[in-house]
């Protein structure tokens, strides 16, 4: 989601190991365009910390649904397949969100707990813009842990994500016709190879590379990374290229071919027919628009 969002990241935590939970925190503003929400194994959590807003939601080719809300509403999502969202800001209240991944051995230590030791693997229904006290007394002090102590400790962090774990388990589990996604790629596999994506663009792309990074065999890599994004590996690659250059031609005054260059093109005119396939236009009018 780090790299899915357009919104400003003001802190990014992760314990321990960067596996069992993953902490985001979002300054967002109106997005019109569609972005992406990728598919990982874990189930993601999103809480509104301040502010309002109106969050449209769609599968891919589906009808947009609607949702407003406020300070204190969450979204639950452990869909199988990628989605779509945008939102429109509401109110001079900046708006901030949390994301919180919490990882398949924290949520199997719950399952356990609560349903004993032969309990079989958990999954979520989709909650969009609920509202729940108990989360939202758990997530105030890891919101407050996160912005205000430094470092901010991993056993308090660790000690409210189990314990949401709990309750999430507790009151949020589907019935027996769901089925948890076991052989999605994990957030912080996704969020490593995005990272290694984003930091060489103006590079050639190589899979070998991202799937060590993975862990895994190009071919298994391929087949769970388009799982997560809808996108294969290369694909995503190139829309990552784009978005940077887009963010470029915006908010720059530098020329197309300095434009072209830093995504990796060498060549204008394949740059600008890139451009033109991925995002409709040619560089020179998206920046005249």
């Amino acid at each position: 989601m780090l790299h899915a969002l357009p919104g400003v990241p003001r802190r990014v935590t992760f314990v321990p190991a960067m596996k069992d939970v993953v902490v985001l925190l979002f300054d967002h503003q109106t997005i019109n365009e569609p972005v992406w929400v990728p598919v990982v194994a874990e189930p993601l959590l999103v809480w509104v910390m301040s502010g309002a807003a109106r969050v449209e939601e769609r599968s891919p080719g589906g009808e947009w649904a609607a949702v407003h809300v406020h300070a204190g509403d969450f979204f639950l999502t452990h869909t199988r397949e990628p989605y779509e969202m945008r939102w429109q800001t509401e109110g001079a209240e900046p708006f901030q969100v949390m994301h919180l991944y919490l990882g398949l051995p924290l949520i199997d230590r719950a399952a356990r707990e609560v349903l004993g030791t032969e309990a079989p693997p958990v999954a979520f229904p989709d909650v969009s813009g609920a509202r729940d006290e108990l989360v939202r007394l758990l997530l105030d002090p890891l919101r407050r842990e996160l912005l205000n102590e430094r470092p901010p400790s991993a056993m308090f962090v660790l000690g409210l994500t189990q314990a949401l774990a709990v309750h999430l388990v507790r009151r949020y589990r589907g019935t027996g016709g769901q089925r948890p996604r076991r052989n999605a790629l994990q957030a912080y596999k996704l969020r490593r190879v995005i990272e290694r994506m984003t930091a060489g663009l103006a590079e050639d792309f190589h899979l070998a590379d991202l799937a060590k990074i993975a862990e895994l065999s190009e071919f298994h890599f391929s087949r769970l990374f388009k799982h997560a994004t809808g996108l294969s590996p290369s694909r995503y690659f190139i829309r990552l290229r784009m978005e940077r250059a887009r963010r470029l031609l915006r908010e720059t005054d530098r020329s197309i071919i300095d434009v072209g260059m830093e995504v990796g093109y060498s060549s204008p005119s394949h740059f600008s027919q890139v451009f033109r396939r991925e995002v409709g236009v040619t560089p020179s009018v998206y920046r005249q628009a």
